[in-house]
């Protein structure tokens, strides 16, 4: 237990980031002068005021960087911790993105006991236990601050992943930084059934980050949080730089003020996007990302058919060989059939698919090649949790259906190469065993995201899709979906940007050079009533029947 340090601060001192080369006596990642009155008139800002005086249960803020709510949530922490039951006090827990953060806060906090709740305390190094979804528990180190009022501010140093047996006010901060805020932000919501409130604070971290989604969910009235957006340029107006002059000692003027912020933002260089996200408190459409929204969104139509989805409960593959197939059969008589015949049999299709047996989705998309050369998704089909016998299947049922099938490509690598393998063997050398390197997404992926720039592409209004496309962006030089990217879908099940390599594989597969053989007997039984490519028999109204030979290009 250590005593926080006496004495007057002429300047604040130079510290670490790392907190452990801090010096002892001063267990925090900042400080601010002793006779600091943080409730004098003038010494907060009109934002910083706004945010204390909204007492809603549930308050969010996006803030560009160094605007000072952090600061100020310090001191209403201070001021709830302090303050007895009967007058609304209780506990506070603030959850940072760093360790050192949770250090500064609990500075500011120490530094307004004395000069607001006019107690000495002291600064307790303490253990949280954070319980788990499974059951299991892991010590996390704290830093806490007692008051007479019996309650408490601990600041948390890690990311707790289950926090509902918390009570009192809970502040997470540099929300969009954590790796899960969307499971802590749903675990603190019990805190309300006790009286308890939720503060969010974040600069922006791209635009499908959860936070900006729980932003969005709130302006439309779906979560009842009430939303605080300040940016740096709300805090210069409201005095920041001449803050900054006061710590300086220096002077303030309005050309200096002037000069000050245009600096600040010219060190962003030509990267506007990150300026607005940072500063202005916009969220940019994702760090090194390849695909805008508006891209993506241009690239889709109403007039497509629906994404196809098809998962299986874990005790799937344990049933009889027969069972599985009889499903699989079932699902690809009930619901692909239908899709499949709706295709148009002169124009040619292909395919890619991107595979995964568990954990991520198998998706599957199919182009079909207009006379207008573009290429339009009329089926894409995602399977979660199906065996690979069963996946077979059903690409080949896919693969038989399809019209003028000139070619396809499919991920080769690890697991997916089996599935690769057969399709290979059964439709031959226009089948393309990709294997997903660096030098194929260099050589590959350029014109896959060109072709959402001059609208060469359309698939249908879904927002996973538009989730998965979102997600590719420049990784050491190239466009891929990073791999440590990872998203909740509709369904609520993980995705990796599924259909955006699967996706980009029919792109590949549809400008391949080849030759399609569409070829039918006019016998309408017997043995050699064969579908394409040799598959399974075709009914007489499954196909027009034809003797053409297709030639690539030959639309």
């Amino acid at each position: 237990m250590v005593e926080l340090p006496k004495g007057e601060w002429k300047d604040p001192p130079v510290l670490a980031r790392d907190p452990k080369e801090l010096m002892e006596e001063l267990p925090r990642g900042g400080d601010i002068p002793d006779e600091l009155d943080p409730l004098a008139e003038g010494v907060l800002m009109a934002h910083q005021a706004e945010w204390i005086a909204d007492e809603s249960a549930l308050k969010v803020c996006a803030k560009g960087r160094r605007t000072g709510i952090t600061f100020a949530e310090a001191l209403d922490c201070t001021l709830i911790a302090a303050a007895k039951r009967s007058a609304g006090g209780q506990n506070v827990f603030y959850i940072p993105d760093t360790k050192p953060k949770g250090r500064e806060f609990i500075g500011y906090c120490a530094h307004f006991t004395k000069t607001v709740a006019k107690e000495m305390l002291t600064i307790e190094d303490g253990i949280f236990f954070d319980q788990k979804a499974d059951g299991s528990t892991q010590a996390i180190s704290s830093y806490i601050i007692r008051f007479a009022s019996g309650f408490r501010i601990e600041a948390l140093s890690s990311r707790p992943e289950n926090i509902r047996g918390l009570q009192g006010t809970v502040v997470i901060d540099e929300a969009a930084f954590h790796r899960d805020v969307r499971d802590v932000i749903d675990a603190v919501g019990a805190l309300l059934i006790w009286g308890g409130k939720i503060r969010i604070i974040s600069s922006h971290n791209g635009i499908t980050n959860p936070f900006n989604e729980l932003i969005k969910e709130a302006q439309a009235g779906k979560n009842g949080f009430i939303v605080h957006t300040y940016s740096f340029g709300d805090a210069v107006k409201n005095g920041l730089f001449k803050r900054v002059c006061l710590i300086k000692g220096e002077e303030w003027s309005q050309e200096k003020e002037d000069e000050w912020a245009a600096k600040i933002r010219s060190a962003y260089g030509t990267r506007t996007a990150k300026m607005k996200q940072e500063l202005d408190a916009v969220p940019a459409e994702a760090e090194g990302s390849a695909l805008t929204r508006v891209l993506i969104e241009r690239c889709m139509s109403a007039d497509l058919p629906a994404v196809v989805r098809w998962d299986r409960p874990d005790e799937f593959k344990n049933l009889d060989d027969f069972e599985r197939a009889e499903q699989a059969s079932e699902f690809c008589e009930a619901i692909l059939k239908p899709l499949l015949k709706a295709l148009n049999p002169d124009l040619e299709h292909c395919f890619g698919e991107d595979f995964a047996r568990s954990g991520d989705k198998t998706a599957v998309v199919v182009f079909e090649v207009g006379a207008d050369l573009i290429r339009r998704a009329r089926l894409v089909v995602e399977l979660k949790n199906i065996p690979f016998d069963q996946q077979r299947d059903i690409l080949f049922y896919i693969g038989d259906g399809l019209p003028r099938m000139v070619g396809g490509a499919l991920d080769a690598r690890g697991n997916g190469q089996y599935l690769a393998e057969k399709a290979r063997q059964r439709w031959g050398e226009c089948i393309h065993e990709v294997m997903l390197s660096a030098k194929w997404y260099a050589a590959n992926m350029p014109a896959y995201i060109e072709a959402f720039g001059d609208k060469s592409l359309l698939f249908p209004n879904d927002a996973d899709i538009l989730a998965d496309h979102q997600a590719l962006a420049y990784v050491n030089g190239i466009i891929k979906v990073p791999d440590e990217h990872s998203s909740k879908g509709a369904d609520g099940y993980d995705r990796h940007g599924d259909t955006a390599p699967a996706g980009a594989l029919a792109w590949f597969a549809s400008n391949q050079d080849a030759i399609a053989y569409d070829y039918e007997t006019n016998r309408k039984s017997g043995t050699d009533n064969r579908g394409h490519n040799g598959g399974p028999p075709l009914n007489d109204d499954d196909r027009r029947r034809t003797t053409d030979i297709y030639l690539r290009g030959s639309l």
